[in-house]
């Protein structure tokens, strides 16, 4: 009779799930591509290495908050029954990722390249993970601290796996949080400017107690007889990720000129989008507010200066809610 060990054989272990590097830095490449024209722009300002690991962490990124919400490249929803379901695949394939165990899923073979290259660690893509979850179970926040949290987990803790990815030291806790203030930025300006969209989909970020001040009934906050109560909440969002962007400022001036480059232009396009909101007030939902290609390369080429001078200026005061205060009320929720 055979020995077990001579019929079978271990799955082997090795970052990437066994898939060769190049394989999965173009497959990368095209998901950022798709999902996302500007961080694409922004991620050719990058050196190679940099770059290419970026579009290794952004395809987890891309994918996992595609199952999350049964959707393809951030398009629409999909059916979102079953959520808790898709969580769990979720966990399971980073975990695997981590061990250099194949998924059958290229984004998540890509995220264990880039976290073992980079040291990404479990904790930190829980962080993220936690972001999903909240949505799986149609989580409201009650006040502003709650939506900077979630805004921690869906956004601010990629950033700082972003500060990993280039380069910096992950004892370098000033540095971490201003890359995290960064995703926040992002955020912020991301639930600006989908108010109307989330509450198609029958999610509401806006924390109950501002739509309390504002005298609206649950459910109601985008009729059109709230426009003006809307276009004032939009625009308190708009200031927080103003105070969080010039924040992140101060990080950028620490990284190397090229990722500070890019930092910096991304900073720039994703905040015109907020402030354009800010802008039409009523009229912001009539139609997705973008920003043009042209708009893009004026920011990236205003950005290439501010590079080169490397002197912000912060907020006139730092955000109340940062990183270490964000991830305590994350672990105690």
């Amino acid at each position: 009779m055979l020995a077990p060990s001579r019929i079978i054989r271990s799955t082997e272990s090795r970052a990437g799930g066994m898939r060769q590097r190049a394989a999965l830095v173009e497959k990368a490449r095209l998901s950022i591509e798709e999902g996302s024209k500007s961080f694409a722009a922004a991620s050719m300002l990058f050196d190679k290495t940099t770059r290419e690991r970026v579009w290794l962490l952004y395809a987890w990124c891309r994918r996992c908050d595609d199952i999350a919400d049964n959707q393809d490249m951030g398009g629409e929803l999909g059916d979102q029954s079953n959520a808790a379901s898709r969580l769990k695949s979720i966990r399971v394939l980073t975990r695997r990722a981590f061990d250099g165990l194949p998924t059958a899923d290229v984004a998540f073979d890509a995220f264990g390249l880039v976290a073992q290259e980079c040291g990404i660690t479990p904790e930190m893509a829980d962080d993220v993970i936690s972001g999903f979850a909240l949505d799986a179970q149609e989580w409201r926040p009650r006040n502003e601290g709650d939506l900077l949290q979630y805004c921690f987990h869906v956004a601010g803790a990629v950033g700082v796996m972003m500060a990993l990815v280039m380069g910096v030291d992950k004892d370098d806790t000033e540095t971490l949080d201003r890359a995290c203030d960064l995703g926040l930025a992002f955020q912020l300006a991301n639930i600006a400017r989908d108010l109307v969209e989330d509450d198609a989909a029958g999610r509401c970020y806006l924390p109950m107690e501002w739509l309390a001040e504002e005298d609206i009934e649950p459910g109601q906050h985008t009729k059109p007889h709230h426009r003006t109560e809307l276009a004032d909440m939009a625009s308190k969002l708009v200031l927080l990720m103003d105070t969080h962007t010039k924040a992140a400022r101060l990080g950028a001036a620490k990284l190397p000129f090229r990722s500070r480059w890019a930092i910096l232009s991304a900073a720039r396009i994703y905040s015109e989008i907020g402030y354009e909101v800010r802008r039409l007030r009523e009229t912001a939902w009539d139609g997705r507010v973008y920003t043009s290609k042209a708009a893009k390369l004026r920011h990236v080429a205003a950005a290439f200066f501010e590079a080169i001078a490397n002197t912000p200026r912060g907020p006139d005061e730092m955000p109340r809610w940062t990183r270490s205060r964000l991830a305590e009320k994350a672990r105690s929720a």
